[in-house]
């Protein structure tokens, strides 16, 4: 199942691992790990943010994904499902069951 990772890298251990030049690299080797489909990075809330889009086969990968983000910057996590326009078009079925039965 396609999910969205959301990271939130708090400015204080963000500005130290920049400081020691650690802080593209230890991003790079997450990532390298993850082998995600897209990465995007943003300011959120006024921290440094990646919305990670990765495939997960498995509730129990959750900690190696997320273990590494916490350890190296303290970060802040959340898991979103996500889906593509192909998986919607196979849901909708199920929404226009859902529509007859409850709409």
């Amino acid at each position: 199942m396609r999910f969205l990772l959301k990271v939130n890298i708090p400015v204080e251990a963000g500005n130290a691992a920049a400081k020691t030049g650690k802080l593209g690299a230890t991003i790079q080797s997450i990532l390298e790990e993850l082998k995600p489909e897209a990465v995007y990075f943003t300011a959120n809330n006024g921290q440094r943010c990646g919305f990670i889009f990765l495939e997960m086969q498995d509730a129990s990968q959750i900690p190696a994904i997320a273990e590494p983000w916490f350890l190296a910057f303290n970060a802040s996590i959340e898991f979103q499902p996500v889906m593509l326009p192909e998986d919607l078009a196979k849901a909708s079925g199920s929404i226009e069951k859902a529509v007859k039965k409850y709409g």
